[in-house]
C-alpha cells in the first residue's frame, strides 16, 4: 500500500490543492492478491449454480419449470395465514389486518381452521401446555406448511427464557422457516417477515418431486 497523489476537484471549490489517495493495487511490491481465483490447494474455484438458478436443458425442464413458476406464482398470492397469537406479538399480528397495512392487497387472509392454511404465525410465549396444541395444529395443516416465528419470545424464551414453564424457542416443537426478531417486533417486521417467505415459496420445485419418482 501506498499513498499517491491525485488532484479530486471538489464542485464547492474547484481551485483546491492535491487531495491524497491510498491506493492498493499500484504498489510493486505488494505481492499479495486482494481477490484470488484460487483455493487454498492451488485448484481454481468452480461456481456452484442453485437449483432456483439452473436454466432449463430440454423441453421437460421447460414445461416443468414453467409450471413450478405457475405454481408458486398462485401459491405466494393467496396465502392464508394460521393465526397462533399467545402474548402481546399478536397485537402486532393484528395490525396487519388493519387498513393501514391492509394485508389483503397481498393476497393474505386468516384462518381459523388449520386445514385451510398454509402458513402459520407463532405470535407470544409459547409454554409447555401450549406446545402439544401448537404441534397438533401444525399436524393437521396440508403440505407445503410454513412457519413463522414472531418476537423474540417465540424466537428463544425473550424475557421468559429461563422460565421453567417456558418452551425456549417455538422451534423445539415445529421447524420454522423464517425468524422475525424483535419485542414486540412492529407490524412492518412482520410484512417483510411474510415477504422472506413468499421469496422461499418461489424458489420451490413442485414437480420435481413427480419427475424423479
Amino acid at each position: 500500500m501506498h499513498i499517491s497523489r491525485t488532484t479530486i476537484l471538489n464542485p464547492l471549490q474547484p481551485f483546491t490543492t492535491p487531495i491524497p489517495t491510498m491506493s492498493l493495487s499500484a504498489n510493486p511490491s505488494n505481492s499479495r492478491r486482494l481477490y484470488s481465483s484460487l483455493t487454498t490447494s492451488g485448484k481454481p474455484r468452480q461456481e456452484v449454480t442453485l437449483p432456483s438458478q439452473e436454466t432449463p436443458q430440454s423441453a421437460v425442464q421447460y414445461a416443468l419449470t414453467t409450471l413450478d413458476q405457475v405454481a408458486n406464482w398462485a401459491r405466494q398470492g393467496s396465502v392464508y395465514p394460521m393465526t397462533f397469537g399467545l402474548a402481546c406479538c399478536a397485537v402486532e399480528m393484528m395490525h396487519i389486518a388493519a387498513p393501514r397495512y391492509d394485508q389483503d392487497r397481498l393476497g393474505l387472509m386468516f384462518r381459523a381452521s388449520p386445514r385451510q392454511s398454509d402458513l402459520m404465525i407463532v405470535a407470544g410465549t409459547l409454554t409447555n401446555k401450549m406446545a402439544p396444541a401448537l404441534r397438533q395444529v401444525y399436524d393437521q395443516m396440508p403440505e407445503p406448511r410454513y412457519v413463522i416465528s414472531m418476537g423474540s419470545c417465540a424466537n428463544g424464551g425473550g424475557y421468559y427464557h429461563y422460565s421453567h414453564s417456558v418452551v425456549r424457542g417455538c422451534d423445539r416443537v415445529v421447524p420454522v422457516d423464517i425468524y422475525v426478531p424483535g419485542c414486540p417486533p412492529t407490524s412492518e417486521a412482520l410484512l417483510y417477515g411474510i415477504f422472506q417467505n413468499q421469496r422461499k415459496m418461489r424458489s420451490r420445485k413442485v414437480t420435481r418431486i413427480w419427475y424423479r419418482r
